[in-house]
């Protein structure tokens, strides 16, 4: 029988990665890092988010912050080229 560890984000916390393991738990360290950040990232916008637009309540603002912080690098390009953010995604085939 073999042996697998298995990583989660304490922010997530090990409840919240075993009910939703597919996007959760990760089989490197690494990825569990870059979800950790992703979440470190997404608590700060949600604070500047709350900060600074009037009337935004907390779970909207965690749920913008979130889609934000899950795509940063998009994000990052849109500063120079805002179209960007609206561009249908190409489909893989």
């Amino acid at each position: 029988m073999a042996v697998q560890a298995l990583y989660y984000s304490e922010r997530d916390g090990l409840d919240m990665a075993l009910k939703h393991p597919e996007t959760m738990l990760f089989s490197s360290k690494s990825d569990a890092d870059a979800r950790d950040k992703i979440l470190e990232l997404a608590e700060e916008i949600t604070q500047f988010l709350q900060a600074r637009v009037d009337g935004l309540g907390e779970e909207l603002a965690e749920k913008a912050a979130m889609a934000i912080a899950e795509e940063k690098e998009l994000f990052a390009r849109a500063l120079k080229k805002p179209t960007l953010l609206n561009q249908v995604p190409e489909q893989e085939s």
